[in-house]
């Protein structure tokens, strides 16, 4: 197999979607394959796995499910990764997603949920995978945040926005103790992307269930006159896991059509 990542295995959580199109696991666990890594794609949602398996035209992907949020289930993901391919050279901690509500508005169980989904399950993936990347001599893990991260992007979701902001944080921290050993840590920032996410949940919570007017208020914020999706954040995620990106490691690509370089 040849290709970018050709020789690599890979660990991408988040790999199903919530619905049709290109999810940002999906389709990073497709990209990979198809540039040669032998990918674990993992999901807690069998059928949204198989529903990605069926999208890979080259290279292999074998579905793992789990939720990683449980690090007994995390612990088990890079075993099951090691016991079939034999290490784990790149891990993608893709797995997230908002709930609505501002400081004062937000419940006790919603926030704790929120650090859980989008900043702990990140933190319990790097955490497993370090040490098989230790033996094997480097490695290089790319974890997904959100531009929610870095500014207000049009919606209260101060769980949201606080947890991706963290995984940059734990990106860079862990990019500097960890490059001794030669284990690359960056982050992805995908802006408002047009993933199944607008249709299956985002629409509902902040346009009352109209997806144009959802897709349009995004449009007005970016300057670029296209929209991005999925495949965007895979390419970005591609970049980082690979050989080209050997002196990049501790910083961000932030996928966002110049939407958080704009002032207004």
């Amino acid at each position: 197999m040849t290709g970018r990542l050709a020789g690599k295995v890979a660990v991408v959580t988040g790999a199903g979607s919530v619905g049709p199109g290109w999810g940002n696991g999906r389709a990073t666990a497709v990209l990979f394959a198809r540039e040669g890594a032998r990918v674990l794609a993992v999901d807690r949602d069998a059928a949204a796995l198989a529903a990605t398996r069926e999208l890979v035209d080259r290279g292999e992907v074998r579905p793992h499910t789990a939720d990683v949020t449980d690090p007994a289930q995390v612990t088990a993901m890079i075993e099951a990764a090691v016991a079939a391919f034999g290490t784990v050279d790149v891990l993608v901690n893709n797995v997230g997603g908002s709930r609505a509500g501002g400081a004062a508005e937000l419940d006790d169980a919603t926030w704790r949920a929120q650090l859980d989904v989008n900043l702990t399950a990140a933190f319990y993936g790097c955490r497993e995978v370090i040490p098989v990347m230790r033996s094997a001599g480097g490695g290089a893990i790319v974890n997904i945040a959100s531009t929610s991260g870095l500014r207000w992007t049009g919606s209260a979701q101060v769980g949201y926005a606080a947890a991706k902001a963290g995984v940059i944080q734990l990106s860079r921290v862990t990019a500097v103790q960890y490059a001794e050993h030669r284990i690359r840590v960056n982050t992805v920032v995908p802006g408002q992307l047009h993933t199944p996410m607008v249709e299956a949940r985002l629409a509902g919570q902040r346009a009352g269930g109209d997806v144009s007017a959802l897709l349009a208020a995004r449009r007005a914020r970016i300057p670029l006159p296209v929209d991005g999706d999925g495949r965007d954040t895979a390419c970005a995620a591609l970049f980082l896991a690979s050989d080209e990106a050997r002196f990049v490691t501790g910083t961000e690509i932030v996928v966002d059509g110049g939407m958080t370089a704009r002032c207004d």
